[in-house]
């Protein structure tokens, strides 16, 4: 099978919208197909093409960025050519892009699915409000065009606008989650560089960006100290020249420099890096704020290393929690709330643990690619008999 992937942003760029649909795309490269994505030159430096685990990527030039978006001038020339060579279409929103290559499909008969990874929610202001507007209105000519749309979890798509317009076109299909096995030696190193002998870690898996909640655990570290005074927060991800979120980070600089002597930022860790990682933390936290988080790999991550998670109580992001029990649910922005579970989660941690199989039996990559494989056949075999 031909499969073209198209997303506004790819590795090297670290999102998780962006390791989503590498797992993905890998994971079916390795099984005989041919896979390509289709995605922007965000960076100069990136090469237009090049193949990388088997997976051939394609970066058309940007010309300008509006916010978190791209202009494309030869987006829609490549777009046009790779959906003539491919069998199927794989589209993931956010992408301003994505209603035009849905209707590409269209027009030649190739099955399109659309992944909704989340809302988009553009920083305050009246131009980001016109352009919220505008790719919302793209979002739902994409959502027309498309023949499936696939949501995470059933919860996510029960609570989302723009999903329960298109309630007859969702599939639900988990989330690829993947993580090296544990090198000993590699995590007792990480405690020794650090320092972690005698603390208890708070983990923190993320981009320094406005809909994390960094404040809300910033809010509530105070009672968490004056709990457990040797807490340390690790805070992993991109921390600086975050794209769109510049005043975010200004905002915040006054509440970190509370917490310099106990707030670690790691920078972006490798896969082999996390795994060292996340057996470290006691647990971490997801405190996001709204639908532009909508489920969390990070997670699952966390609790294949037997790590618990404490998570907000948004549609999709309490999926992880509720469906293993291995963490706490806590109120959206509510600082005292997360200080709490905190608190509880750390006094009887073994009580939140569960097995590793019992995690991994419900995701896994391959598990994602078996279901995508079989939506693409699905509709192949529908468009066949037309």
């Amino acid at each position: 099978m031909r499969i073209l992937f198209s997303l506004t942003y790819y590795r090297p760029h670290v999102s998780g919208l962006t390791i989503y649909v590498e797992r993905l795309a890998r994971e079916l490269a390795r099984r005989g197909h041919k896979v390509t994505v289709l995605t922007s030159q965000y960076e100069k430096r990136l090469p237009r093409e090049e193949t990388v685990d088997g997976v051939h990527v394609v970066r058309a030039p940007v010309l300008l960025r509006v916010s978190k978006g791209v202009i494309m001038p030869t987006f829609g020339h490549l777009a046009t050519q790779l959906a003539r060579q491919n069998d199927v279409i794989s589209l993931h929103l956010p992408n301003f892009d994505a209603a035009g290559v849905a209707l590409r499909g269209q027009l030649m008969h190739k099955p399109t699915t659309l992944t909704y990874h989340c809302d988009l929610r553009l920083p305050q202001g009246l131009f980001n409000r016109v352009a919220n507007q505008v790719v919302h209105v793209m979002n739902d000519l994409a959502g027309r065009f498309a023949d499936a749309i696939v949501a995470y979890t059933q919860d996510f798509a029960d609570h989302s606008p723009y999903l329960t317009r298109f309630a007859r076109k969702v599939r639900v299909i988990a989330p690829p989650v993947e993580v090296p096995s544990a090198n000993p030696e590699a995590a007792g190193a990480f405690v020794e560089r650090l320092n972690l002998d005698g603390h208890r870690v708070i983990g923190f898996v993320a981009r320094m960006a406005t809909e994390k909640g960094v404040e809300v655990l910033l809010h509530a570290l105070p009672r968490v100290i004056e709990a457990y005074p040797q807490t340390r927060v690790l805070f992993a991800g991109q921390h600086q020249n975050v794209l769109g979120e510049e005043a975010y980070a200004r905002r915040l600089e006054p509440l970190l420099r509370q917490h310099t002597d106990r707030w670690d930022f790691l920078g972006i860790l490798s896969a082999e890096e996390l795994a060292a990682f996340y057996p470290n933390c006691d647990l971490i936290v997801l405190p996001s704020l709204n639908s532009t988080e909508s489920f969390g790999l990070v997670q699952v991550e966390a609790m294949l290393c037997g790590t618990p998670s404490i998570a907000s109580n948004l549609p999709g992001v309490r999926q992880p929690v509720t469906q293993t029990g291995m963490g706490k649910v806590v109120p959206i922005g509510d600082a005292n709330a997360l200080a709490d579970a905190i608190i509880e989660v750390l006094r009887d941690r073994p009580a939140y643990v569960r097995p590793h199989q019992e995690i991994a039996g419900r995701f896994s990559t391959a598990r994602t690619a078996d279901g995508y494989e079989a939506l693409f056949e699905e509709l192949l075999r529908e468009k066949h008999r037309k």
